[in-house]
C-alpha cells in the first residue's frame, strides 16, 4: 500500500472518529463550533507558520552566493519545483526542516550543525527529503490532520466539562445516551486522534525519504545522513518547541518503546531499512 493511500485512510479514519464522537455526545452544534474554531486556528498556522517558525529559531536567509543555496537550487530544479528560500539556523545540533503553504511559498532551513557534520552527498539527501515534503504538500496534510485532531479534543473536553457541571444537550439526548459509552468516548477519542495524527506524520516522513531518494537518484546518501544525524543529535540535542517537532528531519526529542506510538517520526532504524530496501527500484 502506498504512503499516499495510507495517509488518506488515516485521515478518513480520523474524520469517521470525528463524526462518531459527535453522534455519541449528541452535540452536533458544539461539533460545528469546535470544527470552525479548529479550522481558524490551523488555517492561521497554515498561512503564517513559515514566518513564525523561522523567526522562532532565528533562521538567517542566505543568498545566491552561498554553497547551500546553489545546492538547493540544483535539487529544486531536478525535482521540478520553484526555488524555495534558503535559511541557516544558528544551532550546533544537526537538523533541518521545510515549511511554507505551497511550493510557490516554500522555505528550506538547516542548522549550522548539520552543515558541519555532513559531506555534500549526505547533505543533498537531506535537502532532497525536505524538497519532497514541499512537493507532497505535507504542510497542507498536517494542517488538515491537526484541524481534525483539535476538533476531536475540543469536543471531548467540552463534553467532559458538561458532564462535570450538569450535562449538555437536550433532555432527549441525555435520556438516549449511554453514560459508559460517553465516558469512554471522552477519554479514548482524544487519545485515538493523537495516535492517528502521529501516524500520519510518520507516513509522511517515510514518503519524504523515498521522494528525496528519487530526487537525488539514490537512497544511500540520505540513509547515511540519517545515521550520522541520529548519532550526533543524541550528543547535541536540539532545543525545539514540541509544536514544531514534526517539521524536522529528525525528532528533537529522545524516546523509545511505547512512546514511538506518540512520536511524529518513525524510528530511525526503520527509515534507513526502508530506504535501503527500496534501493533496487530507484
Amino acid at each position: 500500500m502506498s504512503s499516499g493511500l495510507k495517509t488518506a485512510l488515516l485521515l478518513g479514519t480520523m474524520s469517521g472518529l470525528l463524526l462518531a464522537i459527535g453522534g455519541a455526545l449528541g452535540g452536533s452544534g458544539g461539533l460545528v463550533i469546535a470544527f470552525i474554531f479548529a479550522l481558524g486556528m490551523n488555517g492561521f498556522s497554515y498561512w503564517f507558520s513559515d514566518k513564525l517558525v523561522l523567526r522562532m529559531y532565528k533562521a538567517q536567509e542566505v543568498g545566491q552566493d552561498h554553497q547551500l543555496y546553489r545546492m538547493v537550487a540544483r535539487l529544486a530544479q531536478r525535482a521540478d519545483l520553484p526555488m524555495p528560500k534558503v535559511y541557516i539556523i544558528p544551532d550546533p545540533s544537526p537538523n533541518a526542516f521545510a515549511t511554507g503553504r505551497d511550493p510557490e511559498h516554500a522555505a528550506v532551513a538547516v542548522t549550522e550543525g548539520i552543515l558541519r557534520l555532513l559531506p555534500d552527498a549526505e547533505l543533498e539527501g537531506v535537502i532532497a527529503h525536505e524538497l519532497a515534503h514541499v512537493k507532497h504538500r505535507d504542510i497542507l496534510i498536517s494542517t488538515v490532520a491537526a484541524t481534525l485532531a483539535a476538533t476531536i479534543m475540543f469536543v471531548a473536553r467540552m463534553a467532559q466539562f458538561a458532564a462535570i457541571f450538569g450535562g449538555s444537550g437536550s433532555d432527549r439526548d441525555r435520556r438516549g445516551s449511554n453514560p459508559i459509552a460517553m465516558l469512554a468516548t471522552i477519554i479514548l477519542a482524544p487519545l485515538a486522534a493523537m495516535l492517528i495524527q502521529m501516524a500520519i506524520s510518520r507516513q509522511r516522513e517515510f514518503a519524504a525519504d523515498r521522494g528525496g531518494a528519487d530526487i537525488v537518484g539514490s537512497p544511500t546518501g540520505l540513509a547515511s545522513a540519517l545515521r550520522h544525524i541520529d548519532a550526533a543529535a543524541k550528543q547535541i540535542p536540539f532545543n525545539a518547541s514540541p509544536s514544531t517537532a514534526h517539521m524536522f528531519i529528525a525528532k528533537p526529542f529522545t524516546g523509545g518503546g511505547v512512546m514511538n506510538l506518540f512520536s511524529s517520526h518513525p524510528p530511525m532504524e526503520a527509515r534507513i531499512k526502508a530506504l535501503l530496501e527500496d534501493q533496487g527500484s530507484i
